[in-house]
């Protein structure tokens, strides 16, 4: 790609899929880790960064939950979300829609209003400092069973007015979209919005899934869909958003090669695909990187890039007006 290297470096963006407990850098996990007095089997940053090769998702996820542990009071989760906060609102973004997967957590005795003191005062911080948005879209684990997921939306109840919505994330192999029919529709009862990670390592029916029995608004990566021509052109024809995580499929060997990634294809297309960072830290960069890293595999064009960033607030869960905002300051970046 040439003169667009840095096409993306100064569009105005949102970040649709983010997970809070997946930016969690090395050094502040080995700092937590000493201050929380929780054993972990890393003993410096090179070390852990060398732990960062993961042959799937599970792999991955193995590692997240055993790091994840060294986070026990409202004060970390403070200081976790604020540094993410700090390092998006670098990359330009405006308003970031995070994940946060509060079941880990309880499983350690860390209670709900420990973590969301922590993570919401945090989003009330960054706003007043640095002016970026900040939304927290709660997640259940599709490992457990749909019980639990209901328990944690029950649980959850007091914050739903602090909370934009519910998603599902975690490894999809045999824990199908259709497993959670009855959260989802409990989340669109209580006037939340909804997300669920489908089409990363499971099959295209897991986007369809997703669609015809959850309902959701939003699709997190949707890579398979691409197998799939008919869903292709629902996607594009309903304009259903695709949060997609190009280092992520990558790291995870979902599209190791990133010049087969489906981005370009999906769109040029018309399909609304954004571009977003996943678990930062652990697969290699933060949003801009994404772009970047994407830009060059797929020889993406400057406006290309714009419309990536367009979409993203397209794609988000914002106002109408907050939208229209966004989609002029990109205008106004590109030179449009």
């Amino acid at each position: 790609m040439t003169g667009t290297d840095d096409a993306a470096a100064h569009l105005p963006k949102n970040e649709l899929h983010v997970h809070l407990e997946g930016t969690l850098e090395p050094a502040m996990l080995l700092t937590l880790a000493a201050r929380n007095s929780v054993c972990v089997p890393w003993s410096s940053v090179d070390e852990l960064e060398r732990a960062y090769r993961f042959r799937d998702l599970q792999d991955f996820l193995n590692l997240l939950f055993r790091a994840a542990g060294v986070l026990r009071t409202a004060q970390d989760f403070h200081e976790l979300a604020y540094a993410y906060f700090t390092r998006a609102h670098i990359d330009g973004v405006r308003r970031a829609e995070v994940f946060f997967g509060p079941q880990t957590f309880l499983d350690a005795s860390v209670s709900l209003s420990t973590q969301l003191d922590g993570v919401l005062q945090a989003a009330d911080d960054a706003h007043r400092d640095l002016g970026i948005e900040a939304a927290v879209i709660l997640t259940a684990q599709r490992h457990r069973t749909e019980a639990q997921a209901l328990e944690l939306l029950a649980m959850s109840e007091p914050w739903h007015t602090r909370l934009l919505g519910f998603g599902l994330g975690g490894a999809e192999r045999g824990n199908p979209p259709s497993k959670f029919e009855r959260y989802f529709a409990q989340i669109r009862k209580r006037g939340l919005r909804t997300t669920i990670h489908a089409g990363e390592d499971g099959p295209a029916d897991y986007v369809r899934q997703a669609l015809d029995v959850c309902r959701v608004d939003r699709i997190d990566h949707g890579v398979s869909a691409v197998n799939d021509s008919d869903l292709v052109k629902r996607i594009r024809d309903e304009q259903i958003p695709l949060t997609m995580c190009p280092l992520s499929n990558q790291r995870l060997n979902v599209t190791p090669d990133l010049g087969e990634h489906p981005l370009a294809e999906l769109l040029r297309a018309g399909a609304l695909v954004t571009v977003n960072s996943d678990d930062p830290p652990y697969f290699g960069g933060y949003v801009n990187d994404n772009y970047r890293a994407v830009a060059a595999a797929l020889d993406l064009t400057a406006t290309e890039i714009a419309q990536l960033a367009r979409n993203s607030f397209t794609a988000s869960f914002d106002d109408a007006e907050n939208i229209r905002r966004g989609l002029n300051a990109v205008a106004a970046a590109a030179g449009h």
